[in-house]
């Protein structure tokens, strides 16, 4: 199964008669939640219905916008009523034998007149809104299958980034993992050196010794890197089966990050090798957070 992002767009225009041509959009941003905006001409209420049920059953998350717009010139074709402009014309005429004056009528005059000027407008009543209705209710279902198309496709692209952020983190990993022997090995003597200079020569050293292993342990990083270790697995296993996926790799980063704080402020101050650690695990976190970025818009 696809990781699919958030963004998308897809467009259909189709051509209901000669004069009823519309255009059917829908394009999708990254948003927490699944929020739908619809742009419908007035009149088509039960429409807008039946194209949020179908937004809602066909995806998860994202901010949607749906626009349907009618090609109105297309629509709308102009003619006059030849009856009343005839009589006005008929009219001019007798008035001007009648009382003998010269002029001719004024085609602008006849055109005002209540009546005068008609559409042929068939897309604008009853009959052509339930054909509009329904022609967009067959159209909706395939565009949808085009934007999802879409946002799998940058869904993929998005998943090669994400392998790419896990290779360097399970890299930064691994080198802290190398370090750690040594390191832990200088923070024992560290802290020998100063118990001793502390406690004098009268202090019994085996209880000393014994008092530094359980520090030693405590600062041990083991733990930590064994659950990074985990959670770049379960992250790819996550990716591998795709789906929806957005939120529970966002709580992974989480975990992640938790971890990469303990492992600093373990590690912080020994010096030497530390001091690697040290960047590596600011590497980390810098990973982390980009990664975090990426996945805002994974549904």
């Amino acid at each position: 199964m696809p990781i699919y992002s958030m963004t998308g767009f897809a467009r259909a225009q189709v051509r209901v008669h000669d004069q009823l041509v519309y255009t059917l959009s829908v394009k999708s941003v990254n948003h927490r939640f699944l929020d739908i905006q619809l742009r419908l001409p007035s009149g088509l209420d039960a429409l807008e219905m039946e194209l949020r049920r179908a937004l809602k059953e066909s995806l998860v998350r994202g901010h949607v916008e749906l626009t349907l717009s009618v090609d109105r010139s297309l629509q709308q074709k102009a003619g006059f009523n030849r009856e009343l402009v005839a009589g006005y014309l008929d009219a001019f005429k007798a008035a001007r034998e009648e009382f003998k004056f010269d002029g001719e009528p004024d085609l602008n005059v006849a055109l005002r007149l209540p009546g005068a000027l008609q559409n042929d407008n068939r897309g604008s009543g009853d009959e052509d809104l339930a054909a509009l209705a329904e022609s967009v209710q067959r159209e909706i279902a395939p565009l949808l299958d085009e934007l999802k198309v879409m946002r799998a496709r940058e869904g993929e692209a998005l998943s090669f980034i994400l392998l790419a952020s896990l290779d360097r983190l399970a890299e930064a990993v691994e080198g802290v993992a190398l370090l750690r022997p040594e390191v832990e090995q200088r923070y024992q003597e560290r802290l020998t050196q100063r118990l001793v200079a502390a406690t004098g020569a009268e202090f019994n050293r085996q209880r000393l010794l014994e008092e530094v292993a359980v520090l030693v342990d405590r600062s041990d990083i083991s733990e930590e890197l064994a659950r990074m270790h985990t959670h770049i697995g379960h992250f790819r296993e996550l990716l591998s089966a795709g789906g929806e996926l957005g939120k529970k790799l966002d709580f992974l980063l989480q975990e992640m990050n938790r971890e990469a704080n303990t492992l600093l402020s373990k590690t912080g101050g020994i010096g030497g090798k530390g001091t690697h650690i040290t960047e590596l695990g600011l590497a980390m976190k810098a990973e982390i957070e980009k990664t975090r970025e990426q996945i805002q818009n994974v549904e």
